[in-house]
């Protein structure tokens, strides 16, 4: 695979955005290190063009006819790379050089691939959707890692989602709206993707001893309310000072069983962030925006600028990492040297194109500045094609997580 062609632009009339993209992508597709003639794109609006959805991709479908599968959706804001266009009129497309018979295109009109096919998968949804958080468990155990990847349509007045397959013609539409669609991967699609939390714990990780639905009223054995006033200092005897201190806390939740945090400290892929929604002095309990179980692990977080910026570092390093080939010892590059026939490592993969998904309670100003979370993304993976939106709700390996950022990269050899 080759660079994935990509353009984004903001404009008061959606027009004029599409010609500025069009103009970009048809400038990279005639580069040599460029893909010539991708079939597949994903398309990211802003809600500012929610009521034109359909009139943008009839467009962008007459400018581009070679292309023939669509994907997408809208959100608060839209991503590239190293920029953020946050609460403005704003597109951004990226040009997949996936082959055909690697990717399907899926929604309620294109029923996701027979069991088999699909590797991991991209999925954008309707955040109205009945039963959601079970529908992308069900959707990801059809996957062969049962991984999938993506986010929740944001908008202030419609949801618009874009699911076109070669077959549709232009009279068929391509925007829906309610239910889940994406694009399915096959194996031969290189991914690799990371969730970042932007969360530090700021005590030990505890159990839940004893819950009642979204109320924790004993952690470790111990009145949850005590826990949680020991764990961040605070005394309800002072709540000037403690409801500030309890508002800026979060709760990180892991499965039954399952410890939330790595030895580094930072929070694992598998917990999910939530709200501290009220205190219960009555029963000494915490309620917390989740339906809890005994044998859940709870750890107390805070989410701020140095955490989230540390975080999102440190997946881009892991994808990094993954990438580029280990360096060789002296010894080892002396060996192949005297060997006429020697087999050397083969190279590192590169990143061809990126998606990510961030929550719409991100972006910029979260990180310090507009702009700045994407400008980390930039730093530490360079210039890669990025495309992406600020999501009611992110979603990554089988669940729906919030307040994260969730980062996947194509990769080719």
């Amino acid at each position: 695979m080759k660079l994935f062609p990509y353009g984004h632009a903001t404009h008061p009339q959606w027009r004029m955005a599409a010609g500025l993209v069009l103009a970009q992508v048809r400038a990279q597709m005639g580069l040599a290190d460029h893909a010539h003639a991708p079939r597949l794109a994903l398309l990211y609006i802003t809600d500012h063009y929610a009521a034109q959805a359909q009139a943008i991709l009839d467009h962008l479908r007459q400018e581009l006819p070679s292309v023939t599968d669509w994907s997408g959706t809208v959100g608060i804001g839209v991503a590239v790379n190293n920029a953020e266009y946050f609460d403005e009129p704003a597109m951004a497309l990226m040009l997949c050089d996936v082959p055909a018979e690697h990717y399907r295109v899926f929604s309620g009109l294109a029923p996701f691939p027979a069991q088999g096919f699909a590797d991991v998968a991209l999925v954008h949804a309707d955040p109205a959707t009945p039963e959601l958080a079970e529908l992308i468990h069900e959707m990801a155990g059809r996957t062969a890692q049962g991984y999938v990847f993506g986010g929740l349509a944001a908008s202030r007045s419609r949801h618009p989602q874009f699911a076109v397959t070669a077959e549709q013609s232009l009279a068929d539409g391509g925007v829906l709206e309610g239910g889940l669609s994406g694009v399915a991967f096959s194996s031969a699609v290189g991914l690799l993707s990371r969730v970042t939390q932007g969360c530090q714990p700021v005590a030990k990780e505890r159990e839940i001893t004893e819950a009642d639905r979204h109320v924790v009223l004993k952690l470790d054995g111990e009145p949850a309310l005590d826990v949680l006033l020991d764990d961040l200092k605070i005394s309800l005897g002072d709540p000037q000072a403690a409801i500030p201190v309890v508002r800026a806390t979060l709760v990180g939740l892991s499965p039954v069983g399952q410890s939330g945090v790595g030895r580094t400290g930072h929070l694992g892929n598998d917990v999910r962030v939530r709200h501290i929604v009220g205190l219960d002095p009555l029963r000494q309990g915490v309620a917390v925006a989740e339906h809890l179980e005994p044998g859940m692990r709870l750890s107390f977080c805070r989410r701020d600028k140095q955490a989230a910026r540390a975080d999102l570092v440190r997946v881009c390093a892991e994808i990094r990492e993954e990438l580029e080939p280990e360096m060789l010892s002296i010894e080892a590059i002396n060996a192949w040297s005297d060997d006429p026939v020697a087999n050397l490592p083969p190279p590192g993969k590169r990143m061809v194109g990126a998606v990510y998904i961030s929550c719409t309670g991100r972006g910029g100003p979260h990180f310090g500045g507009p702009s700045a979370e994407m400008q980390i993304i930039r730093h530490a993976l360079g210039d890669v094609p990025l495309v992406g939106f600020f999501a009611a709700g992110e979603v990554a390996h089988n669940q729906l997580y919030g307040y994260t950022g969730v980062l996947t990269v194509f990769t080719a050899n």
